[in-house]
């Protein structure tokens, strides 16, 4: 399976809306890293409205994707984190403190364009 990934104007736009397995996140991985070359995008929302769980290797993914992004120049925003995630997340050590985060999509894109500057 693969995650679907939109682009808007110069942004990406990625709302997971399944459990992610091993292979679909090093799938994603790897299709969001080619699509960041090939457009130039300059910032990415990834919406996790719909992952209510996962585990030390999805998270490793997740932190190694915004890293990733990041150096691409690519900055990532997550919105829709659940209280599992994000205590999953902390639990392995995986402290997004620098990376912005929103409630939704929408909220999202408004970070997103203020952390750009634009």
């Amino acid at each position: 399976m693969r995650i679907p990934i939109l682009k808007l104007h110069n942004y990406l736009l990625i709302s997971i809306q399944t459990e992610l397995d091993d292979n679909t996140a090093i799938q994603f991985q790897e299709d969001l890293l080619n699509k960041i070359h090939k457009s130039g995008a300059t910032g990415i929302v990834i919406d996790l409205t719909s992952v209510e769980i996962i585990d030390s290797f999805i998270a490793k993914v997740l932190g190694d994707v915004v890293t990733m992004s990041d150096l691409m120049g690519a900055r990532v925003v997550l919105t829709g984190i659940q209280p599992a995630v994000a205590v999953t997340l902390i639990d392995l050590g995986i402290h997004m403190k620098d990376v912005p985060t929103a409630l939704d999509i929408e909220q999202g894109l408004i970070k997103l364009h203020k952390e750009l500057g634009v």
